[in-house]
């Protein structure tokens, strides 16, 4: 990868972040994705010192005009963008990122154009299918438009507005008519909006992290492998992300580099550059595929700014790079830098 040649050290670094609230999270039980950031803000500090930077945290709490006003007051050299946007309110997590913009100060991560499309999966998906690019069958669905439904089953719901995996279990997997109605029922009401039901694929599951400097780089691939009980659909859950005492979270695991031949590899380093360039253009992205019946690669979603904490799946592909934590970290910042420049 071509790095930034300016200066990389002695920078005043402005760390923004969404301090977590309660709210429906909570009610779902799935709050420990939220109180995370603040491990996330601590660990990153701490390489960005290493590195030789001066560190200021900035979190962020709504009012929205509030803070609005502390990010046009910042006085930083560079911006680490680690806003997730506010409780109830994911939207915001583009509209902060555009204030940022406006700034004209480098700042870390995705533009707020693809966060925006991220967090709308249906327009997303349209986006993929426009330009040819594989991506399961699906449909947004209320339990008003139930009868509506055209697709074959298994189906996966999800909630149309979420990450995190939030509102992803073992039940979010059906296989007839009365268990969708349930879960779209349930997806509806806890995260609002409507219900992103799409043809669950049984295949190989693949991830793959994208930088882009003055081109794409992708990190090494990375393959979720489970070893569920028969009886227990392999899907990425929310409690296989965060909640150690789980069935999920002790039978999926990572393998990085995943076990794949050149061609495949190949071919899903393809895809991933493809959607990045469609989809993100600047920054870092994770690319989550999979494998239909017949073997071919489609991408379920793309995750603009994904999860970089020490044992998350970008920063398990960047220490397989050859990377350690804190060059990981200087390696995000140098894109910020790198993209003011152009």
């Amino acid at each position: 990868m071509q790095r930034y040649t300016g200066t990389t050290v002695g920078h005043k670094v402005a760390i923004v972040y969404n301090e977590p609230i309660a709210g429906r999270y909570g009610a779902v039980g799935e709050e420990r994705a939220i109180l995370a950031i603040r491990d996330d803000v601590k660990i990153i500090h701490q390489s960005l010192v290493e590195l030789g930077h001066s560190v200021a945290e900035v979190p962020l709490l709504p009012p929205f005009a509030q803070a609005a006003d502390t990010l046009r007051n910042l006085d930083a050299d560079v911006i680490f963008n680690l806003f997730e946007g506010f409780e109830d309110h994911p939207e915001t997590e583009a509209t902060v990122t555009h204030i940022l913009e406006g700034l004209h100060v480098p700042c870390t991560g995705c533009p707020s154009s693809a966060l925006a499309l991220a967090l709308d999966k249906a327009r997303a998906k349209a986006m993929m299918e426009e330009s040819g690019i594989p991506t399961p069958r699906h449909q947004l669905l209320s339990p008003e438009t139930l009868s509506k439904f055209n697709l074959d089953y298994p189906c996966i719901v999800k909630p149309s507005r979420e990450d995190a995996s939030h509102g992803l279990s073992e039940d979010s997997v059906v296989r007839d008519y009365s268990s969708l109605q349930e879960r779209v029922a349930l997806v509806t009401t806890y995260f609002g909006g409507m219900a992103l039901v799409e043809e669950f694929l049984e295949g190989r599951e693949f991830n793959a992290t994208v930088l882009h400097n003055s081109e794409e780089v992708v990190l090494p691939i990375s393959e979720i492998i489970y070893s569920l009980p028969p009886n227990m659909p392999e899907v990425l859950t929310y409690a296989a992300k965060w909640d150690p005492n789980s069935m999920y979270f002790k039978h999926t695991n990572a393998v990085c580099p995943a076990q794949i031949g050149a061609e495949e590899q190949a071919h899903i380093v393809e895809i991933a550059v493809t959607v990045f360039r469609l989809m993100v253009g600047h920054g870092y992205a994770r690319v989550d595929m999979r494998m239909d019946a017949q073997g071919k690669i489609n991408v379920l979603e793309v995750n603009p700014n994904p999860d970089i904490s020490p044992d998350a799946g970008s920063s398990r592909q960047a220490q397989a790079a050859g990377m350690s934590y804190s060059q990981f970290i200087s390696e995000i910042l140098t894109l910020a830098f790198q993209r003011q420049r152009t």
